[in-house]
């Protein structure tokens, strides 16, 4: 039998049960700062050193942290299945949880690019801590390779074709509240079962023409449940 495309969803309640803080949390990271002071063009232009410590302050937390149960379990999926992982996380943890195939909307964090030119992309080589005046080859300033709020999504369109392939779409992690991102659920071909990972309640009211289960638990513990769920049904 042919293997099955099972596209997963990812948002920051992945990431959260590694212990890494989104900025609804109360406390953590984001805490202490304004989001239009550390994630928009102006606060880049207006105060470049705060949004440079911000975020070399969010990579030393993302090395600090390890893939979850929920990490690995989707890792897991590729010994049977074909699996793309669309992630709003910025971390790197389904790529250290061993996903071959991740690609994130929201943009990396252990990534930089020029401020001219958003093609000249850089991985961070040496630990965590980008500095103030590192310039990429076109002479222009590094800035985090983040889509800030205010920005365009430019991975947007490919995800959604992603998801119009997908025999089966997972959402993990995420409120569906952020867009366009939560759109996506939207580019599943009618029919194609759509699997929500999430203790809460998002908003499903998004999905329509397909069969819809809601698993409501933290994606560590209900992650490896329904992959160990769908293998069976898939053998």
């Amino acid at each position: 039998m042919a293997r099955k495309n099972i596209v997963v969803f990812t948002g920051a309640g992945v990431s959260a049960d590694s212990g890494i803080a989104t900025f609804r949390d109360a406390d953590g990271l984001w805490a202490n700062y304004k989001i239009e002071e550390v994630c928009t063009p102006e606060a880049l232009k207006n105060n470049r050193a705060k949004v440079i410590e911000f975020y070399n302050m969010r990579r030393r937390e993302s090395l600090s942290k390890q893939p979850n149960e929920g990490h690995i379990a989707i890792a897991k999926m590729e010994e049977w299945a074909e699996v793309i992982v669309i992630t709003q996380n910025v971390d790197n943890l389904h790529e250290r949880a061993g996903s071959k195939n991740v690609l994130h909307l929201h943009g990396e964090l252990m990534k930089l690019r020029s401020e001219r030119d958003s093609n000249l992309i850089y991985d961070i080589e040496d630990g965590w801590e980008q500095s103030l005046d590192a310039r990429a080859e076109d002479g222009a300033l590094l800035r985090p390779h983040i889509v800030f709020f205010g920005e365009s999504v430019p991975m947007f369109d490919p995800a959604c074709r992603i998801v119009q392939d997908a025999d089966v779409l997972i959402v993990v992690g995420t409120s569906l509240a952020v867009y366009p991102a939560a759109m996506l659920v939207r580019y599943a071909k009618s029919g194609v079962p759509i699997y929500v990972v999430d203790p809460g309640n998002p908003d499903t009211s998004i999905i329509r023409n397909n069969p819809l289960t809601h698993i409501k638990a933290r994606a560590a513990e209900g992650m490896p449940e329904l992959v160990e769920r769908l293998k069976a049904e898939m053998k």
